[in-house]
């Protein structure tokens, strides 16, 4: 794990300075990764904003260029796949599964039809909606799903004419800089700059004059300060700022069955998903049942180093992560909460935590008001379902929530008045490239994903040709 680059213009770029990558399943470093300097950040804006005027012109070339990019990652899935296990820590399947993801995702968007919105067509006038690329547009990515993530910014940018900047977390940066060096002869030069630094690299990003648009992924903490940065020049902004997703249990519901499909949405990547299951609310007649069938799953749970055969989940991607979930699971026991299953960290190196499901909790502890982000599910009691509603939405996220009964219509229903970006009915987590996301209240500005996600990275321009 050594002697990655950054990607500027095209070219092959070493940083002055360097910082560790740390292994999340030792909690030592195993890499260097370029820390990109004030001149090397000016030269990739540059080199976007040079590249831009070329890359816009041919719409053909652009959709060639994506759909070779997402074959070059097919080609190299495995490579990037060991490089996003050790740093990110997830199974090496996972990380697998990621890789073809991301491909699959530039493919789709270098496959997808934009029809032309033609508002008038008679004898007085021709009108149409024609959509303008922004210029040059700065990507920031977290790193629970760095090169997914990526992919879900880079392939509706670049279809619509942008060029791009893209950061990844400081946490996981190699194999984001890999995969800039795999496209540095597929993408014109320019088209795709790849940088990495510490945390301060990514207030530079969103505070320079040329980017256009920051497509941010992270916290809500962080997502006001983009914002911020973002108002002085009026950059368009999309943010996907996570959430506390709730999933709402009926009284109808097969405990058994339900409780594998909720434990999958809960702890998938190890609970680091900002749409996983976050909390579940249970009638009280169903309680016990409930926290015994997901607290048996999160037992039978294997927990390792994702380069390990049979793992089930990793660690937690990061310490300060690692120590978060930690006090949160403390604050929550001490509070009264029982662990049903897990409920502490593992003694071993590495930042491992059992899969841990707390019974006996309920709104207003922070194990059930916050995003956990970890290996934990809060199951929450209910008596009246408008009342289990209403916490649900008592909230200051509006990511994506669930319910699950045997009643489909009945259920939809009640889906409906969650208020949240995605509301899913039987099932959880199911995410695709063409289907819109995005969150409300606090979860975030805009969407990502199908021609919703190119038309966020458009301006909007009505050319009208009068007639007669």
């Amino acid at each position: 794990m050594s002697d990655f680059t950054m990607t500027i213009g095209g070219e092959q770029v070493a940083a002055p300075e360097t910082f560790e990558v740390v292994n999340p399943a030792t909690g030592a470093p195993h890499a260097q990764a370029p820390a990109c300097s004030p001149a090397q950040l000016d030269d990739a804006m540059a080199a976007a904003a040079a590249a831009f005027p070329a890359w816009r012109a041919d719409p053909d070339a652009r959709r060639a260029a994506l759909s070779a990019a997402a074959a070059r990652l097919r080609e190299h899935a495995r490579e990037l796949a060991v490089i996003l296990t050790a740093e990110q820590g997830k199974p090496l399947g996972s990380a697998t599964v990621e890789v073809f993801g991301t491909a699959m995702w530039l493919q789709y968007f270098a496959d997808l039809a934009l029809p032309r919105e033609i508002l008038q067509d008679d004898e007085k006038a021709f009108t149409e909606v024609v959509r303008r690329p922004l210029g040059v547009v700065a990507a920031i990515t977290p790193w629970n799903f760095p090169l997914a993530l990526a992919s879900w910014k880079l392939g509706p940018a670049l279809l619509a004419g942008n060029t791009v900047v893209l950061k990844p977390s400081p946490h996981t940066p190699l194999a984001t800089l890999r995969m800039g060096d795999l496209l540095r002869d597929v993408l014109p030069p320019g088209v795709l700059n790849v940088v990495s630094g510490p945390d301060p690299l990514g207030a530079a990003i969103t505070a320079h004059e040329v980017p256009r648009k920051i497509s941010f992924t992270g916290s809500v903490a962080t997502g006001r300060a983009v914002a911020a940065a973002a108002a002085p020049r009026l950059k368009r902004v999309t943010l996907e700022l996570g959430g506390n997703d709730p999933a709402i249990l009926l009284d109808d519901v097969d405990a058994a069955a339900v409780a594998d499909k909720v434990f999958e949405a809960a702890f998938a990547n190890n609970g680091q998903v900002c749409s996983a299951i976050k909390r579940v609310y249970v009638p009280e007649s169903r309680y016990a049942e409930v926290v015994e069938a997901l607290a048996q799953r999160a037992g039978e749970a294997v927990v390792g180093p994702g380069t390990e055969e049979g793992v089930d989940l990793g660690p937690v991607g990061n310490l300060p992560q690692f120590e978060r979930v930690r006090e949160l699971v403390s604050a929550a026991l001490d509070g009264g909460a029982k662990a049903a299953a897990g409920g502490r960290a593992l003694d071993r190196p590495g930042y491992f935590h059992e899969p841990t499901v707390l019974a006996d909790v309920t709104d207003g502890s922070r194990i059930v008001d916050e995003e956990q982000f970890g290996p934990v599910l809060p199951v929450v009691a209910y008596r009246d379902l408008d009342d289990a509603v209403a916490r649900a939405n008592a909230t200051h996220f509006g990511l994506s929530g669930s319910v699950w009964g045997a009643d489909p219509e009945r259920a939809t229903a009640v889906a409906a008045r969650l208020e949240c970006g995605t509301a899913w009915v039987n099932t959880h987590l199911v995410l695709a490239p063409h289907l819109p996301f995005g969150g409300v209240k606090q979860s975030g500005i805009g969407v990502e994903n199908g021609p919703w996600g190119v038309h966020g990275c458009t301006d909007l321009q009505v050319l009208h040709t009068a007639r007669g």
